[in-house]
């Protein structure tokens, strides 16, 4: 629950807001006009003030700039008789969550609506929290191969632009995502990663858009989706390749027209965010392949960043391994073990198949396995390490596209005409594919 300041000149609208909201658990305090609220703010912290805009003394429209000012993190929501096609822009451009003209329908859209803010105003405390408490290691520690990645995300981080950053499980993807968000204008609001990988495809269309009451079995009410709690900041898409067919689509549309409609529902919604997507496959050769749709592919990769496996940045492992020995040393309860010289340099010379995540889960297990005041190679137990995976260059595109004209013939019984079009080329290319490939 929530603490709510509203604010109105008319007593009988402040008791029916303060009667709607104190009976859903919510902490209510009001105030008759814009100067009483600001001495309520000012030894008070709040997550949500709702406000009518026709007040004496100071008006709704100065409160909102100040709490804009002085308390951006405060989530506002405009109430008057008085709706103005001015107002209503200045208060959606001052931050204001929500703009609703009296008389309201009753008490549960006046319930549904704060809910809304308190859940947004938690967001935002958490992730603030989060940032400060546990901030992500740097994202290099020197190493020649990470120089032009950092600076090309750090140009990015201050544009508009979609970031589509791609490279093996493992390479720290995530932290490169949250890194263009921290250097963003958007820095100060939510980020919001969810893994398409990780939920089966009806549920991950609910996380991603939400849903209305009655959508579906089991959605006894409204849910905001991972995108619209992502408003105002960065939203970002790991594992963006595993995303099925009909979701593709989906997402091509959000890009497309920055909104989208809840699941079940009919009202538009705008998509408020930075899109940051990640992925460790081979998205051209997916589409080379007909499994994820070119121009989906297109709206992704306005800004691509490639990044390097950790066994082609052994100079920084020594830092990073400490950083992460100081993780491990917090979770065991113990002070971080420093690593011989030895292990230093058996664990720059390791192939690292997992990169950092592999590293981190051999910093753990070598951590607990130490038995004196350092950890030796002995500990390392690096004979778990395989060797690495073929790169994605060992594959050409050549390669690819030779597979698919011959699954796209097989799937037609050798008609050209029909692979052809499901392949989206002229007979006559791939019949001059057919001769290059040796394939008939």
């Amino acid at each position: 629950m929530a603490e709510v300041l509203i604010v109105d000149d008319e007593e009988g609208i402040r008791e029916f807001l303060s009667d709607s909201l104190l009976a859903e658990g919510h902490a209510v305090q009001t105030a008759a006009d814009g100067e009483e609220a600001l001495g309520l703010l000012r030894g008070h912290t709040f997550a949500v003030v709702m406000t009518d805009l026709k007040m004496p003394r100071m008006d709704g429209m100065s409160l909102v700039r100040t709490l804009s000012r002085e308390q951006p993190e405060v989530q506002v929501i405009v109430l008057t008789a008085h709706g103005g096609v001015d107002s209503a822009i200045e208060a959606t451009r001052l931050g204001v969550l929500e703009y609703l003209e009296k008389p309201v329908e009753g008490p549960a859209q006046v319930r549904l609506v704060v809910a809304r803010a308190a859940e947004r105003h938690h967001l935002r405390v958490v992730t603030a929290a989060r940032a400060a408490a546990d901030q992500p290691p740097p994202m290099s520690w020197g190493a020649a191969s990470m120089k032009p990645v950092e600076a090309a995300l750090r140009k990015v981080a201050v544009t508009k632009a979609t970031v589509l950053l791609s490279g093996e499980s493992g390479t720290g993807k995530e932290v490169a995502a949250k890194a263009v968000h921290t250097w963003s204008p958007r820095a100060s609001g939510p980020f919001v990663a969810i893994n398409c990988a990780a939920l089966a495809e009806n549920l991950l269309e609910s996380e991603l858009f939400g849903h209305e009451k009655g959508a579906f079995t089991g959605a006894n009410g409204q849910r905001r989706g991972k995108i619209e709690l992502a408003a105002g900041g960065t939203f970002f898409l790991d594992e963006v390749g595993e995303l099925a067919g009909p979701l593709q689509a989906k997402l091509l549309r959000v890009l497309q027209e920055q909104s989208f409609e809840r699941v079940g529902g009919g009202q538009t919604v705008k998509a408020d965010v930075r899109w940051v997507a990640a992925t460790n496959r081979d998205l051209q050769a997916m589409v080379q392949a007909g499994q994820f749709r070119d121009d989906l592919y297109h709206r992704l990769a306005v800004f691509p960043v490639a990044m390097p496996p950790l066994r082609e940045r052994a100079t920084d492992i020594p830092a990073l391994a400490q950083v992460l020995l100081e993780r491990v040393g917090q979770s065991l309860g113990a002070a971080p073990l420093p690593l011989s010289e030895e292990a230093r340099t058996r664990l720059m010379d390791a192939p690292w198949p997992g990169n950092v995540r592999e590293l981190a889960n051999t910093l753990e297990r070598a951590a607990i396995l130490a038995e004196g005041p350092e950890i030796d190679s002995a500990a390392l137990d690096l004979a778990m390490i395989a060797t690495p995976p073929k790169s994605v260059e060992a594959r050409t595109l050549a390669d690819v596209e030779r597979e698919a004209i011959a699954a796209a013939l097989d799937r037609h019984a050798g008609n050209r005409r029909k692979a052809a079009k499901e392949l989206a080329i002229g007979e006559r290319t791939l019949y001059d594919k057919l001769k290059r490939y040796g394939l008939s």
